[in-house]
């Protein structure tokens, strides 16, 4: 069946659908990972968006429930080269096209996906349909146009838990997943459990696995939860996650965590919850022409000086001018420059951009949990 992603600007493509049939909108990004793709379709920063993957095959090792980041995938649709036809791996539980039909994503394959992503790193991301069978090309165009811009869009809501939960490994709260964490070993460990209260702005497993991992015990509440729901299991730390959107498009975000810092409690934000940190202590965030998406981004940590190759997944990023005297700027994306972390220099609080979770991507920030911990334990 054929397929066409139609751009806002009048770029159009022409391809095959390896989906589910119909018409899916949102802001067509790309992202650079070689693997990952059942972690990049299920991680809920994605919501509201069409993604790209820049790599020419993908779907090769199929699917397996040990890959899911959510309950379910969360992007709007999916573009890709080459979409594999067959699974070559022991874990898989079917294909990547399989997959796409069971949870209903429109897909296209078939299109020049680098000379799509060349597009959008000139112009910038821009919103996109993708629908199958024999639609007008003009027509979506049309309707691409008529896609909510991405600024001033409450995302956070489609996507947060309905009410607050105990994270399991093994839950009904999550389905069914094998107990993993990826091979890799804490730097340290909790003597006794540290309770974490976290808010789930999108979060992903990954980043609770690794809580966990690390001696936590973490409760997770909707994004609307208020600051006194948090405090009111006595946390010994607050953290703050991911999510997709524009973060200034969640007041009542960042009210509460604004609540949370006179709390003195230790803070970790990542992604979505390091710009809602950005903006509680007041400072601003803005739109990046066409974000950063991918495991491959390398960040300077100003302190030590060392380059760490980070995971990340985001459209916006938070203005380092605008930041006040009592924050400090501590990690630098060396591709633009862009605040990549930073730290209260006074309390235990920093946040950082990147995702130390890693699923998918290289584990060289993971020592920030263990950072998180030892703010915990003092």
């Amino acid at each position: 069946m054929n397929a066409i992603l139609a751009l806002e600007d009048g770029t159009w493509y022409k391809g095959i659908a390896v989906g589910a049939k119909g018409v899916a909108s949102g802001e067509v990004v790309f992202n650079t990972s070689m693997t990952g793709y059942q972690e990049v379709l299920t991680d809920p920063s994605y919501a509201g968006q069409l993604v790209t993957m820049t790599a020419p095959q993908i779907g090769n090792y199929g699917v397996s429930p040990a890959d899911e980041e959510s309950v379910a995938p969360r992007v709007a649709g999916f573009i890709v080269r080459e979409a594999s036809p067959i699974s070559s791996n022991w874990r898989a539980q079917s294909t990547l096209q399989d997959y796409f039909v069971q949870h209903n994503i429109v897909a296209i394959a078939d299109i020049d996906t680098r000379a799509l992503t060349r597009v959008l790193r000139v112009a910038g991301v821009m919103r996109g349909v993708i629908a199958t069978g024999n639609a007008d090309p003009s027509e979506l165009v049309g309707r691409a146009k008529e896609i909510p811009q991405m600024e001033g869009t409450d995302l956070v809501r489609g996507v947060t838990c309905e009410a607050p939960y105990e994270w399991s490994e093994l839950g009904q709260n999550h389905g069914e997943i094998e107990n993993v964490s990826f091979g890799i070993k804490p730097e340290t460990r909790a003597r006794k459990p540290r309770r974490v209260a976290a808010y789930d702005f999108g979060i992903k497993y990954n980043i609770l696995r690794r809580l966990t991992t690390y001696g936590c015990e973490v409760r997770v509440f909707p994004a609307t939860a208020s600051a006194e729901d948090l405090l009111s299991i006595n946390p010994d730390g607050i953290f703050l996650s991911n999510g997709p959107g524009d973060p200034a498009a969640v007041p009542y975000a960042i009210e509460n965590v604004r609540t949370l810092l006179k709390s003195d409690r230790p803070v970790f934000g990542i992604c979505l919850g390091h710009q809602i940190l950005g903006l509680a202590s007041g400072g601003q965030t803005f739109k990046l022409k066409f974000g950063h998406r991918g495991s491959n981004h390398p960040v300077k940590d100003l302190k030590s000086g060392k380059i760490q190759i980070t995971s990340q997944n985001h459209g916006f990023a938070v203005d380092p001018d605008s930041l006040p005297s009592n924050i400090a700027v501590t990690h630098l994306n060396l591709y633009d420059g862009t605040v990549e972390g930073f730290r209260h220099t006074s309390k235990p609080v920093f946040s950082v951009q990147y995702h130390p979770e890693a699923s998918p991507g290289p584990h060289d920030a993971d020592y920030l949990f263990g950072d998180f911990l030892k703010a915990m334990s003092k």
